[in-house]
């Protein structure tokens, strides 16, 4: 098959290895980083990358795209006329990217959501929270920092942070508050294509903070718990409730539903996810079982060939100096850095590349120091994705941590949280008295 990979991240490398080392012919479009430079995702011949995508279109079966917020409106055209493309649209990009919007979408299929307001004056915002007096979560609209997502303890930390971003200016976009709601932070996700939502919906809990314990800034996603299911009561509530309008806007990609579940039981809707989450779509990846593409083509053709493991898997982002700072414009700085001991069966088999290229540096071999050999490197911050599977939450937990200690092996300071999954083992039974997780897996 040839499959055309539209990136505008630098987080294709991963799925493209797994294609072709199943046959596929591979073509690659990434886009440059935020400071103009090219990115370096793939380079010394790992990768067989492409100036532009258009003139690759008409040459590919099967075209992927990773992000909602470039291209989105070149593509439609596309979509349009038929071409075989899982990825976002216009229109339900608009579910993610305005969560106000994505609120009401959500409100009109049935689902109750978390009462909001959006804001574009900080002097609004604060006045609006003084009023009030309550607890909020501020969120970006669009493509903001995610830095810029803050969970407040209180309405005056809430006003202390919105007075702080007023004053340098942090973000010039629009913004929801929401007021706060506690709970167990669980997300459900489906593949969707012609004849609907495919049969296993992944059940997902991510770590969102840099540093464990769930301190340090918001990056997204620093790791993840995941599994696959058949039967899933969040998805019958989330998910479910949507495929009308799925249908309507002829949507063919993922979609997930990240979402809060307080203690008496009931589901708040948080955030729609409209496209593959980063590193979530890797760490699927350790549960997906056969041809890593051909279901997604059939999925456009209406058929659920989509076969998984029924195991846990366990996910975990492994990073360098200085991510998650540099805001996509220091990508050399990391780059260049050897991945000692590193091989492709290790990638294939649990090590997800993401800002890596190859070529040479020193390496041990024989007990000697060669120093022109040729290996994986860093090629950029956001290294790789190492995962782990098992039957419960600690098995899939120590699988992936024993592969960290005996693979990633590269100089400098390399970060990544050491308690993916922790803890899960006092949410998971509570989880499960709700019926909201697999009691096998509790």
């Amino acid at each position: 098959m040839n499959i055309l990979l539209i990136d505008a991240g630098g987080v294709c490398l991963d799925f493209a290895l797994r294609c072709m080392d199943y046959g596929h012919t591979i073509k690659a479009y990434i886009r440059n980083n935020k400071d103009g430079s090219r990115s370096m995702v793939g380079n010394g011949g790992l990768l067989n990358r492409v100036a532009d995508w258009e003139s690759h279109m008409n040459w590919a079966d099967l075209i992927f795209c990773t992000d909602n917020t470039y291209y989105i409106h070149q593509l439609e055209r596309y979509r349009d006329k038929g071409y075989p493309i899982i990825g976002p649209s216009i229109d339900t990009n608009r579910w993610e990217q305005d969560r106000e919007y994505g609120a009401e979408v959500l409100e009109r299929a049935g689902i109750k959501t978390i009462p909001s307001q959006k804001f574009k004056n900080y002097d609004e915002a604060i006045a609006h929270v003084i009023n009030t007096g309550k607890r909020y979560v501020s969120k970006p609209l669009g493509d903001g920092d995610k830095a810029l997502s803050y969970v407040s303890k209180s309405a005056a930390d809430m006003v202390f942070m919105l007075q702080k971003w007023k004053k340098t200016n942090a973000y010039k976009g629009e913004f929801i508050l929401q007021e706060f709601h506690g709970g167990y932070e669980i997300a459900v996700g489906g593949w969707f294509g012609l004849s609907g939502f495919s049969k296993h919906f992944c059940i997902n809990h991510e770590f969102k903070k840099l540093l464990a314990g769930d301190l340090g800034v918001s990056t997204g996603e620093e790791g993840t718990i995941l599994y696959y299911t058949q039967e899933s009561k969040l998805a019958d509530m989330v998910l479910k409730p949507l495929e009308g309008y799925l249908h309507g806007l002829k949507y063919t990609g993922y979609i997930d539903v990240n979402c809060i579940i307080d203690d008496k039981g009931t589901v708040w809707p948080l955030e729609f996810t409209m496209r593959p989450g980063w590193p979530l779509f890797m760490i699927q990846q350790a549960l997906h079982k056969g041809d890593p593409a051909q279901w997604m083509l059939d999925l456009l053709d209406g058929k659920d060939t989509l076969k998984v493991s029924g195991d846990i898997a366990c996910g975990v982002v492994i990073s360098m100096p200085p991510y998650p700072f540099d805001k996509g414009t220091l990508k050399s700085e990391s780059a260049g850095y050897p991945m000692f001991d590193l091989t492709m069966a290790d990638v294939i088999k649990n090590v997800h590349l993401a800002e890596v290229m190859c070529g040479k540096a020193p390496a041990m071999v024989d007990g000697k120091v060669k120093l022109n050999e040729e290996q994986f490197l860093t090629a950029g911050n956001y290294v790789c994705i190492v995962t782990g599977t098992g039957k419960t939450v600690e098995d899939a937990r120590t699988d992936c941590y024993g592969t960290v200690k005996k693979k990633i092996n590269i100089p400098n300071s390399i970060g990544y949280r050491i308690d993916i999954g922790c803890r899960l083992e006092k949410q998971l039974p509570e989880l499960c008295k709700m019926g909201f997780t697999n009691k096998e897996y509790c």
